[in-house]
């Protein structure tokens, strides 16, 4: 079985849209100048490279990146609930004069999102002093 690879020549590769020497013009049903179409109106090709930087514009924004950390934190809620229901043993857990008995999974659940609050905490501080140190430069 041949691929569009094995029957491409050998010579440069063209980019997306491109033609290549030698190759058929496609049909289009776009009109041309002669056809009543002004001369400075924009072509088929203007329009695909426009197409072309609209799309680069927003290839990487902030909505993309949100989007791309909500479906990974849904994949860590799934791992991680999967994991809970694997652990549901009961373990004592003494700390200083406290004893808990709890599952083991809700335990470590409740180590993580303690871990996870302290560097916000930790995070937030140093913003804030960022932030005022910045203030002051301004001044």
């Amino acid at each position: 079985m041949t691929t569009p690879e094995d029957r491409r020549s050998t010579g440069p590769v063209p980019a997306w849209g491109e033609q290549t020497a030698g190759s058929p013009v496609p049909a289009t049903d776009h009109t041309y100048p002669e056809q009543g179409q002004p001369a400075d109106a924009p072509g088929p090709d203007d329009h695909r490279d426009r197409l072309r930087r609209t799309v680069r514009d927003v290839e990487h924004t902030r909505t993309r990146a949100t989007w791309f950390g909500v479906v990974i934190g849904a994949i860590i809620l799934i791992l991680l609930l999967v994991f809970i229901v694997q652990n549901l043993t009961s373990q004592t857990i003494e700390l200083l004069f406290w004893e808990v008995n709890l599952p083991l999974g809700v335990s470590l659940l409740i180590a993580a999102i303690a871990g996870a609050l302290i560097v916000a905490l930790v995070g937030g501080l140093r913003m804030m002093q960022l932030r005022r140190a910045l203030k002051k430069a301004a001044k």
